[in-house]
């Protein structure tokens, strides 16, 4: 019987960190069409996010290319499918290997970044500081960084996209003898317009999850050096969760959509 009401504390807690957000994510949608808008601090956001991530994205990328055509060689081989290759490798990085990778690469390395970073602040009164000088803490921490990883993730999943295919082309190159070019225009005419857009719209999403749970746990963190380190590790955790979930809806939308 505990097990169930711990069970229900831990639901009913989910749901109320979830109203939460959603009032943060209302106030985030305010303060963002109110001027003065901080275009400075908002590119600054965006090379940090963007740039700083690029690395790790391309590599992954690069990664998931070479091992997923080295998984999927041999069984088409047997099926005597191997010219299928191209294809089934492109519509599965442009749909969906790419843009849920990378946000989940990105879930790591930019929600954990963003909730340290407002934490440290919250913990050492620079929050509360700007909230007494007169500045506008929310719009000058919250709504740049949120609307930087918006912007940042979708060119982020384009790039993944574009190296995890070479990485493949690659590995059909050494094994397969087969031309970049006569790759890549396999992979250009296996995708349609029901492959590109979805994915990219569902990056834009992505990129605004990370970046909310990420200023919301940090903005809202608690007193305390753990505090800091809890509010990292829960956007995370929160963010990841979060985008599964959000897939999930994604895929289901775009196939009955794209059915019609």
């Amino acid at each position: 019987m505990r097990w169930v009401i711990g069970m229900y504390d831990k639901v009913r807690e989910f749901f109320i960190e979830i109203g939460d957000i959603s009032f943060f994510a209302g106030r985030y949608f305010r303060e963002l069409v109110k001027p003065p808008y901080e275009w400075k601090e908002l590119l600054r956001q965006c090379y940090q996010i963007g740039n700083r991530s690029l690395v790790l994205v391309l590599v992954t990328g690069f990664i998931i290319g070479l091992v997923l055509t080295l998984q999927s060689r041999p069984t088409l081989i047997e099926f005597g499918a191997e010219s299928w290759m191209p294809n089934m490798v492109g519509i599965s990085i442009v749909r969906e290997l790419g843009p849920v990778i990378t946000a989940l690469v990105c879930a790591g390395r930019i929600a954990s970044g963003i909730g340290a970073e407002l934490g440290s602040m919250r913990v050492t009164e620079q929050i509360d500081a700007m909230e007494v000088s007169g500045t506008n803490p929310f719009k000058y921490l919250v709504v740049t960084r949120v609307l930087a990883a918006t912007l940042m993730l979708p060119l982020l999943v384009v790039l993944a996209d574009v190296v995890a295919l070479y990485g493949s082309a690659l590995v059909e190159n050494l094994k397969g003898d087969v031309s970049f070019q006569l790759y890549f225009n396999r992979v250009f005419d296996a995708l349609a317009y029901g492959d590109l857009v979805p994915a990219t719209v569902k990056s834009f999403f992505f990129g605004f999850a990370i970046g909310l749970v990420g200023c919301y746990k940090g903005y809202y963190c608690k007193k305390g050096t753990a505090g800091v380190g809890f509010a990292a590790n829960t956007a995370v955790v929160f963010t990841s969760m979060l985008l599964f979930i959000m897939d999930f809806i994604a895929v289901f939308v775009s196939d009955i959509f794209f059915e019609l």
